[in-house]
């Protein structure tokens, strides 16, 4: 076998990046031409939620919890000078063409106050996409995936993101790829290395979604490869901790907006699951395609049929994982949930992530043999 020279390397990380780039350009266009970051004046477009009222801090509860980006829009926009952005704005409608033609059909964009922050919003949420890939792809080499199921893997489940976000009642929202990217690198470290490194980013996971904690939950099975029972508890204790201390000033800043800090669906979950028209034959366009919704009996058959063909080769800490995000996630997603949007089953994300990299190894000639670490 020719052995892999350094031009070589080179050439496959540049492959490798341009392959991660197009597949989250497509995966981000799909969920942005579904609702942009639901401003009003958008089809699909929602007003408790919308990118003004985030922006403002109006956002109804538990919605206006999801502070990242909109704080670092915020931060951005004071400290650039409004010179600079009055440049950028006339630019971007000083023609035909401007920085992103994509926008100018927003009515935020094309207001100067939000602008510039709308800006930032898009870049940064398809920055995160991009990173969303990139983390995956080291959470399947970190468990030995084979090479090509490690890169086409991420791919998959990123171009599938806007499937799962879209439904006949809603559609995703800025946070969803920020939340996937910090969930991934949240695991890669727990796999790579010592717990405590994993602080900052669950402290950045709830500053940007505050489920995040429930998320940490499931890292105790990888915490646990490298720790003894009790010394993994621990580090699973502190790490909530870190995010509760982000968590808790967030809910006491926000304690008058609108809303509540969750909302009930259960009476909406039941309709939805005692009407046979939509799960048999419920539809949703993604991609600019109309197909039978994700959250109806054939595709749930098909990810059902996904998952039972790879369980018994994935690693047992992977098993474990995603035994506690379902134990955890598919009771709230019925209690707390909008029902049809199978983005409120994230937690399972990263499961699903390793599922389609295994089964992918039984379809790849020659890679069928290369299994993930077992005993991990």
């Amino acid at each position: 076998m020719l052995r892999e020279t350094p031009r070589s390397n080179l050439y496959s990380r540049v492959w490798r990046f341009v392959l991660f780039f197009v597949a989250a350009s497509a995966s981000f266009q799909g969920f942005y031409t579904q609702c942009h970051f639901h401003e009003v004046g958008i089809s699909g477009g929602w007003e408790p939620t919308s990118f003004q009222r985030m922006v403002d801090g109006t956002a109804d509860r538990p919605y206006i919890y999801r502070q990242m980006l909109p704080e670092i829009a915020n931060w951005i926009d004071s400290a650039t000078s409004q010179d600079v952005k009055d440049k950028w704005y006339r630019r971007q409608w000083s023609s035909s063409i401007g920085y992103i033609n994509a926008i100018t059909v927003s009515p935020a964009a094309k207001n100067k106050v939000y602008f510039f922050r709308y800006v930032i919003f898009y870049g940064t949420t398809f920055l995160f996409t991009l990173l969303a890939v990139y983390s995956m792809y080291l959470v399947c080499n970190a468990l030995e995936m084979p090479a090509i199921s490690a890169v086409f893997a991420p791919i998959i489940v990123i171009l599938i993101l806007p499937y799962f976000m879209n439904s006949y009642q809603g559609s995703g929202h800025f946070y969803d790829y920020p939340e996937l990217a910090l969930m991934s690198l949240a695991i890669w470290i727990t796999l790579k290395f010592d717990w405590w490194w994993a602080i900052p980013l669950v402290a950045l996971g709830t500053w940007n979604k505050e489920s995040f904690l429930l998320v940490v939950l499931t890292l105790y099975p990888f915490i646990r490869r490298r720790h003894s029972r009790v010394a993994s508890l621990i580090g699973v204790a502190v790490l909530c901790g870190a995010c509760l201390a982000v968590y808790y000033p967030i809910r006491l800043r926000f304690a008058h907006n609108p809303g509540s800090t969750l909302e009930m669906h259960w009476l909406d979950q039941l309709a939805f699951f005692t009407d046979r028209r939509a799960l048999i034959l419920g539809t949703q366009e993604t991609y600019g395609v109309r197909l039978i919704n994700t959250f109806s009996v054939l595709p749930i058959a098909l990810l059902v049929w996904t998952v039972w063909r790879a369980w018994k080769k994935l690693p047992l800490a992977v098993k474990r994982h995603a035994q506690i995000a379902a134990a955890i996630n598919i009771p709230l997603y019925f209690l707390f949930c909008a029902p049809g949007e199978l983005r409120d089953l994230s937690m399972l994300y990263v499961a699903l992530l390793l599922v389609v990299a295994v089964n992918l190894n039984e379809c790849i000639p020659g890679t069928e043999q290369t299994l993930p670490l077992q005993g991990a």
